[in-house]
């Protein structure tokens, strides 16, 4: 597989612009909102960590080549501030896993379903992906209503492909382009 060629997008209120090392310090504020951490993971330690994350994810794939990444930064048309980000990773079967990450500033409003959708469109125009799969803490409400408004439904997952508190969402016909 070849490095993807990733593009800004642009949507009524965002653009979806490509993830570069240099959106490191401005995303380590939105990063840093303690909100977004309820149910998984951790804030990044640095601004020098989270460089070095988005220099690898900027890469575009895995180390063995197998995986493809895609990944933006969101950004506001109307004050041009970054809000957050949604990002896939094409698997060698040809499915994309999604994330995607807001300020809590921003919850909502819509926002992340506008950046998602725009996302999903994406992938499938211009690299094939026709099935997509999310994994979420069952606790996540919001999450999990994004995901359904979306068009994901709940999805079987191997035995120990999930954690216990874990859901697997699944997309198999995305929003046409356009």
């Amino acid at each position: 597989m070849n490095r993807p060629q990733l593009h800004r997008i642009d949507t009524d209120r965002l653009a979806l612009e490509p993830l570069r090392e240099a959106h490191a310090a401005e995303m380590f504020a939105v990063l840093s909102d303690p909100a977004i951490y309820e149910y998984e993971n951790a804030p990044p330690a640095s601004v020098e960590a989270l460089a070095q994350r988005y220099r690898r994810q900027a890469a575009g794939r895995s180390a063995d080549r197998r995986e493809l990444w895609f990944n933006w930064v969101l950004r506001l048309h109307a004050s041009g501030e970054a809000i957050g980000y949604v990002q896939a990773t094409r698997y060698p079967d040809g499915h994309a896993g999604i994330a995607y990450e807001l300020s809590s500033r921003f919850w909502g409003r819509g926002l992340a379903q506008e950046a998602v959708t725009a996302m999903l469109a994406a992938l499938r125009a211009e690299h094939g992906v026709a099935r997509f799969s999310a994994v979420l803490k069952q606790r996540n409400a919001r999450s999990l209503a994004l995901l359904q408004r979306l068009g994901f439904t709940p999805a079987a997952a191997a035995e120990d492909a999930l954690e216990a508190d874990e859901l697997l969402m699944e997309l198999q016909r995305p929003p046409e382009p356009g």
